[in-house]
């Protein structure tokens, strides 16, 4: 190698060096202490805050809604369920399990499908109150589910959903 090259590469090294120095500097200098939260807490704010928030409002009663709901209408919601889950008798586990028959089945019914242990630990069975509790706000009913829909806010939505889901079943579950 000539000395030519030497200076080349010396420019190289030196210029990542030179890189290297200056986005740390620059990390010192724009963060400099790690905070525990990613917020800054003001005095007595805060305190305000959680005293005065309302509680969560209760859901709506879906079962009133359930006789007049459009299954139509809760076949084509169904729609944003079909990427995880299947709809006919003895159809495959998807994300999601196969929620032929849901409707009266007891929680973490489906055979060969790994539930979160959240839905594992609810007691009962999937009646219409709580389909629809748990379509509301999957999160919110069993806090740690591997389910990321994110709900139906709508009860009307969730009745015509519910009232789909009944149909899928050889003897659907009485109407409340």
């Amino acid at each position: 190698m000539n000395l030519e090259t030497n200076k080349i590469a010396a420019a190289v090294l030196l210029a990542g060096v030179i890189a290297m120095t200056s986005g740390f500097i620059a990390n010192v200098l724009v963060h400099p202490h790690k905070l525990k939260e990613s917020v800054y807490k003001v005095e007595g704010v805060q305190q305000a805050a959680t005293a005065t928030a309302p509680a969560p409002a209760a859901l709506q009663p879906v079962s009133p809604l359930l006789a007049a709901a459009n299954v139509a209408a809760g076949e084509a919601q169904s729609k944003k369920c079909a990427a995880c889950h299947t709809f006919t008798q003895g159809g495959p586990n998807r994300v999601g399990p196969n929620l032929y028959d849901i409707v009266g089945a007891k929680h973490a019914h489906a055979a060969g499908f790994a539930y979160s242990d959240a839905i594992k630990s609810k007691p009962g069975e999937w009646n219409y109150e709580e389909l629809s509790t748990f379509l509301a706000n999957p999160r919110a009913y069993a806090p740690g589910t591997k389910m990321a829909f994110a709900g139906l806010p709508k009860v009307e939505d969730r009745a015509a959903l519910i009232a789909y889901l009944r149909t899928l079943s050889a003897s659907p579950k009485p109407l409340p």
